[in-house]
This record gives structure tokens, C-alpha cells and sequence, in this order.
């Protein structure tokens, strides 16, 4: 295989976090035609979240393709030369513009409980795939109840009332400080710093700390609360 320098990686990770973009947006305009046609043939005015994303989830794969490609390229260009750092951070910031652009349209498209139903399916799917048989489950002494990090993969113990008490204070903590790292919300509920956890956070100009919650069953049967975050932390928050 032909080694490329990180120059010209890092190049063609943009382009293709643009072109990744250009594409989600160009899908959306075929994905709605799609849906209709599919209430059409289904004589209904409304379609499930199930149905609505097998009838559209093609339109978004060569969209899907081309970010893997360019992420793939941008992380074997950032390990060669930690100097590109900066170039990783712009194709962060464009691919979570276009994911902000498809969730928007998303929730604009079936509204925004069938949106958290995707977020549960999704949810679920995630500690299926990471499951808290094969982890350790970190004690906080902030509560019983058993909780999954999507960033870190961690299961933990902690209460959801605490959980969003943390989620206030930072946000109130921001509006003096301007910027909260990941590993500052960590210490909060409990857990270790992660590698690149001082590299990520939340900015007050791109919005406060916004936690999703979604109940789910372990492989054990064990209810577990799965937190993702709405406003992801972002790369150069503190800048």
C-alpha cells in the first residue's frame, strides 16, 4: 500500500468531511420523496421511526462511506505528525455540522418523539455491542443506579438526579468561566480523566452541557441508564 505524507491525508480528510456534507444534504431532499412514496404504498399518513429509516437509510450511505474514509484519514495523518491536530479539529468541527444539520432534519422530518425512539434504539444497541458482563462497573458513591458513558464506554453507579445537578452546576460554572473540559465533568460525577479528555468540552458560545438519558436493559437484565449528550464536547473548546 502507498504511504501518503500527512500533508496529503490531512487534505484529503477535509475534502472529504466536506464532501461528506454536500452529500448528507444533497440525500435529504431523495430521503423525503422516499418517505412519501412510502406512505403512498403503506396508505397511511405516518410512518414509523423503523419505517421511516429502512426507507431512507440508502440515500446516506455513499455520505456514510466517504466520512469513514476521510476520519480514517485524518487519524492515520494526525498519528504520523501531532502537528495536524489543528486540521483534525476543522473536519471535527464540519462533521459535527452536518451531523447537527441531519439530526435537525431529522426531528423536523418525524418529530421529535420518534427522534428519542431512534436515540433509544440507538441506545440500546450500544450496550448490546459494549456489554457490562465483559466491564468492570465503576462505584462512585454517588448513587445506585447502574449508568453506561457513550464517550468512554464506562459503566458506573451513580442517580440521574445527581447526574443532571452536575449538568447545572458546570452549566452554571460556564457562564463565569466560559468553558468546561469532558474531564471536568468526569471528576464531577465521579470518574477517572480520560486521554482525551482535556482536549474536549463544551464552549458557551456553542451551547451549555445538554445530557440525554434513555433507559435500557443489560444482557444481565439489569435496567441501565445510558447518558449521550446532546451538545457533544467539540476540540478547541477553550479557544
Amino acid at each position: 500500500m502507498k504511504k501518503h505524507s500527512p500533508e496529503i491525508l490531512t487534505g484529503i480528510g477535509i475534502a472529504g468531511m466536506i464532501t461528506t456534507t454536500v452529500m448528507a444534504v444533497r440525500a435529504t431532499p431523495k430521503a423525503l420523496i422516499l418517505i412519501e412514496d412510502k406512505k403512498i404504498e403503506n396508505d397511511t399518513d405516518k410512518l414509523t421511526p423503523v419505517e421511516t429509516i429502512k426507507a431512507t437509510w440508502t440515500c446516506y450511505i455513499p455520505a456514510a462511506v466517504t466520512g469513514c474514509i476521510s476520519v480514517f484519514c485524518l487519524i492515520r495523518a494526525s498519528s504520523v505528525n501531532v502537528r495536524r491536530n489543528a486540521a483534525l479539529a476543522t473536519a471535527y468541527t464540519l462533521s459535527e455540522s452536518a451531523l447537527r444539520e441531519y439530526q435537525e432534519k431529522v426531528i423536523e422530518t418525524i418529530g421529535e418523539k420518534k427522534e428519542q425512539y431512534v436515540r433509544d434504539s440507538i441506545a440500546k444497541d450500544r450496550i448490546e455491542r459494549d456489554p457490562v458482563t465483559s466491564k468492570e462497573v465503576i462505584i462512585t458513591e454517588r448513587g445506585n443506579t447502574l449508568c453506561y458513558d457513550v464517550i468512554s464506554g464506562r459503566y458506573f453507579k451513580s442517580d440521574i438526579d445527581k447526574l443532571k445537578k452536575v449538568e447545572n452546576e458546570l452549566n452554571r460554572r460556564m457562564r463565569d468561566e466560559m468553558y468546561i473540559s469532558l474531564n471536568e465533568f468526569y471528576y464531577e460525577i465521579g470518574l477517572n480523566p480520560i486521554g482525551i479528555g482535556d482536549d474536549l468540552g463544551w464552549n458557551i458560545d456553542h451551547g451549555y452541557i445538554e445530557l440525554s438519558f434513555s433507559s435500557q436493559l443489560t444482557d444481565e437484565g439489569t435496567p441501565c441508564l445510558v447518558i449521550d449528550y446532546r451538545v457533544a464536547p467539540r476540540y478547541e473548546y477553550n479557544r
